[in-house]
């Protein structure tokens, strides 16, 4: 995918009024690649009294009514090319939900979509998928009044159903009693249990995010990026249990759990706790992605891009460099690519060289002092979707080598807990190889096609057209082209010949 780093980005609002928050996002959408540019929430607890009185929360309302009246004044402002209003659980299920939107309508202009129970699963798969085309499995989708689960698989969006297992739904007014939570969660989730069966799960929602940033703290785990952070069901249900029984006070204290979701941490808890043993799951994995992203790229249209290559390439882009540079890189290393043993898979492995290539000169704008610090941060925190935490370490390792940056990479320790020995030195190779491309060529396609690279058991063969060779061959391509040799464990030839 060549993104045209002169096109003009669009801007896309959604609106998700949801049971426990109502939060407005602006994404700015460069081709298929999307960046949020603006995330507000506010925890309104829309749906509390749901359950028990069948109306909104008063409170609730009041405070929803405040932010949407801001929102609509950002809005206003920012004039985005189409801003999505949707509303689940809560205004769908209260007697008094039409009235809230039409009130909505009236005050802000905004007009408020109400998703029925499969809408809400479809969109929330739909954005699930968006950020992980390769899921397959369950999405569970936690909101404060309902749970939704969906299957994935190839891509597609299979069977859904709506329970009331949101954290509203549970309590009733009873205090929670742990036990007796666990009964009605295993009760509520039982007809779901044999339909809904799998080994992955893919969990989406504030409460599954702050449970995964609970597990980030206690484990001292380097990465703080939640989406498509992933533990098995034994650790899953470690820290379930442990939040589960937190008195309200400890919970606050607990790292990664703001004051106001303490009051719904535990009942998520217990719905996670309940979907391991009924479902026979193996391994959670945590979606940053959504219902909003959903409603997003249904808006966007269908697309097959692929999320990590699209983000690459619309990052990469906007060096202003040749935007046939990326394909070049790639078809340019390929012997040494295709020498490596794999690490992720074949496929995988691809599509990981392609993302390489097409942030290959990410630096170009930085300064020279800073670069490989400033490219191996962004690489490995980036919002780019579509890639696991040990494969986000893998193409910052690649950016490092890239710029020349240490062996030990500028977060070594990091780096070694998400990638063996064997994953290092792949990526050591690839970072050195583009850099040896880079260099060589002044980053012009058109100069790099006089030259090529081969690989023997031996020897790593750098050959150069004759009347190119005084002017590809030079000083500093045979320190690159050395320190490739050195990592490969190669002798290096260079050679002038046709």
């Amino acid at each position: 995918m060549i993104v045209d780093p002169g096109a003009s980005p669009r801007e896309v609002a959604v609106i998700d009024i949801g049971s426990n928050s109502v939060r407005l996002v602006l994404y700015r959408v460069e081709g298929r690649a999307v960046w949020t540019v603006f995330n507000e929430k506010v925890l309104a607890g829309l749906g509390r009294d749901v359950r028990a009185s069948g109306h909104l929360s008063a409170e609730g309302v009041g405070v929803a009514m405040t932010a949407l009246r801001r929102f609509a004044a950002v809005l206003e402002g920012v004039a985005p090319e189409a801003a999505l209003v949707a509303a689940t659980a809560a205004v769908r299920d209260a007697g008094d939900g039409q009235t809230f939107c039409d009130t909505v309508a009236a005050v802000t202009g905004l007009k408020v979509r109400v998703l029925s129970g499969p809408e809400e699963a479809r969109y929330a798969a739909l954005g699930a998928l968006a950020g992980a085309p390769d899921a397959m499995g369950v999405v569970a989708d936690m909101g404060g009044a309902s749970l939704e689960l969906v299957r994935v698989a190839g891509g597609r969006i299979g069977d859904g159903v709506t329970l009331a297992l949101g954290p509203f739904a549970l309590a009733q007014g009873e205090g929670f009693d742990a036990d007796r939570l666990r009964q009605t969660v295993a009760e509520r989730l039982k007809p779901a249990a044999a339909p809904f069966a799998t080994d992955e799960l893919y969990a989406v929602g504030g409460a599954w995010r702050s449970l995964a940033q609970v597990h980030m703290a206690l484990g001292d785990y380097p990465l703080r990026v939640v989406h498509q952070y992933a533990m098995n069901a034994a650790d899953a249900l470690d820290v379930a249990r442990l939040v589960a029984r937190q008195s309200r006070a400890s919970l606050d204290k607990l790292p990664g759990v703001s004051r106001k979701r303490a009051e719904t941490l535990p009942y998520a808890a217990l719905a996670l706790e309940g979907l391991i043993e009924q479902l026979g799951l193996k391994r959670i994995n945590f979606s940053a992605w959504g219902l909003r992203e959903g409603l997003l790229f249904e808006h966007l249209g269908e697309s097959n891009a692929d999320p990590l290559l699209a983000g690459c390439a619309a990052l990469g882009a906007r060096q202003g460099v040749s935007p046939h540079l990326p394909a070049a890189l790639e078809a340019w290393i390929t012997p040494v690519t295709a020498a490596l043993p794999p690490l992720f898979g074949a496929a995988r492995d691809a599509v990981l060289t392609a993302a390489a290539c097409r942030l290959a000169d990410l630096g170009a704008r930085l300064h020279p002092d800073h670069r490989v610090d400033l490219v191996f941060d962004q690489v490995l925190r980036s919002p780019i979707p579509g890639q696991t935490h040990p494969e986000r370490a893998y193409l910052a390792a690649v950016l490092n080598g890239r710029y020349g940056g240490p062996e030990a990479t500028p977060e070594p320790a990091l780096v070694a807990r998400l990638l063996d020995d064997a994953g290092r030195r792949r990526a050591r190779a690839l970072g050195q190889a583009l850099r040896l491309a880079c260099d060589l060529s002044g980053r012009s396609p058109q100069l790099l096609a006089n030259a090529s690279l081969s690989l023997d058991a031996e020897r790593l063969r750098l050959t150069a057209s004759p009347e190119y060779a005084d002017l590809l061959l030079g000083e500093q391509t045979r320190r690159r082209a050395k320190a490739l040799a050195e990592t490969l464990g190669l002798r290096l030839m260079l050679d002038g010949a046709s």
